[in-house]
């Protein structure tokens, strides 16, 4: 079906042919992705429709497909620049940056979305064309932009997990969940038979890994931390908990002071263990937990995205490993014969 100009898309073109638009991209510019294979009778149909249509590429879209700009686009979901969230970022763009100069290219910041709506890669004045492809950090990202740059065969790289979208994701992701497991099985070694989850679980594919690395290591208890900390610690004593993993170091840093402003003694009576970095809830309180490869997760981003812009054949979903790191935080249990005042 021709567009309002007259002229056919390649969304016309897939929808004749029964196939996703990135399949047509792939066909009309001979490109090959390790997760995507395309039968030789599938090529044919789409060779057909356009042979029978005869369709024909938009020489400026070619000309960016080739990729001879030599510029990576950067698109932020949350703002870099506050000091709230710069220190979270940083190593992120630090990487980006490094591997970006290797290659011999330049970064450009996409920071213009429509006015309520939040940020948006796609809206009117969208200027995603200017780069060869595009790097998207956020913590969450909408399903629906994923989905579309799929349809459309954007090249992009995700920082962070996602799900897949029409599609698979391309991404490079922190391995929250085995790190996690890993914690969560020193407890146990620990003598620590009652733990819990705090946080919301959900939400940011982040958060969902590290729920699912704690319940798979076997921990039972989960509080979303949507209460007041006083009301999480009680739910805390009363059902026998005597390490807490917080999803948030400020959660951690919370329940610790909390538990302390009661008298307990942290982590004799209460071991707590922080699932993300001191970052934006200025505290400097150190907790057991792990670090997450944040500056690595750029540089390899960068090297995927250019990956795909060549049309290498490269692993389009990695995740890195994070380091445990013990803060001193999760020590083994008081035994039932030790004064256990519990601070209530």
């Amino acid at each position: 079906m021709p567009t309002r100009s007259g002229r056919l898309t390649q969304r016309d073109i897939a929808r004749l042919a029964q196939v996703s638009q990135t399949t047509v991209s792939m066909v009309l510019n001979d490109r090959h992705l390790p997760s995507v294979r395309i039968s030789q009778e599938t090529r044919d149909r789409v060779l057909r429709v356009i042979n029978e249509t005869g369709y024909v590429a938009d020489p400026v879209a070619r000309r960016l497909l080739a990729q001879h700009n030599q510029i990576f686009g950067v698109f932020t979901y949350e703002r870099v620049f506050p000091s709230t969230s710069a220190d979270f970022f940083h190593p992120f763009l630090v990487g980006i940056e490094e591997s970006s100069e290797q290659l011999g290219c330049d970064l450009l910041l996409f920071t213009s979305a429509p006015t309520g709506q939040g940020r948006r890669i796609f809206h009117e004045n969208n200027r995603l064309r200017l780069a060869d492809g595009c790097i998207l950090l956020g913590r969450e990202i909408p399903a629906d932009e994923l989905a579309r740059l799929n349809d459309e065969a954007h090249p992009y790289i995700a920082v962070g997990r996602r799900d897949d979208a029409h599609g698979p994701v391309p991404y490079v992701g922190a391995g929250y969940a085995e790190a996690t497991a890993e914690l969560v099985e020193r407890a146990h070694a620990l003598g620590h038979r009652e733990l819990a989850y705090v946080g919301p679980g959900g939400g940011a594919e982040s958060a969902v890994d590290r729920l699912r690395g704690f319940s798979s290591a076997g921990g039972r208890r989960h509080d979303d931390g949507r209460r007041p900390t006083a009301e999480i610690l009680d739910f805390l004593l009363d059902t026998g908990v005597t390490a807490v993993f917080a999803e948030e170091h400020a959660a951690a840093t919370a329940l610790a002071e909390t538990a302390e402003a009661r008298g307990m003694r942290v982590p004799a009576e209460l071991s707590v263990v922080a699932l993300g970095d001191p970052m934006a809830d200025g505290s400097d309180r150190e907790f057991t937990g792990f670090r997450i490869p944040r500056r690595e997760m750029g540089a390899q981003a960068v090297d995927i995205l250019s990956a795909l812009l060549r049309g290498e054949d490269t692993d389009i979903q990695r995740l890195l490993p994070c380091e445990v790191t013990d803060r001193g935080t999760l020590v083994p249990p008081e035994q039932p014969d030790q004064p256990n005042p519990r601070g209530r």
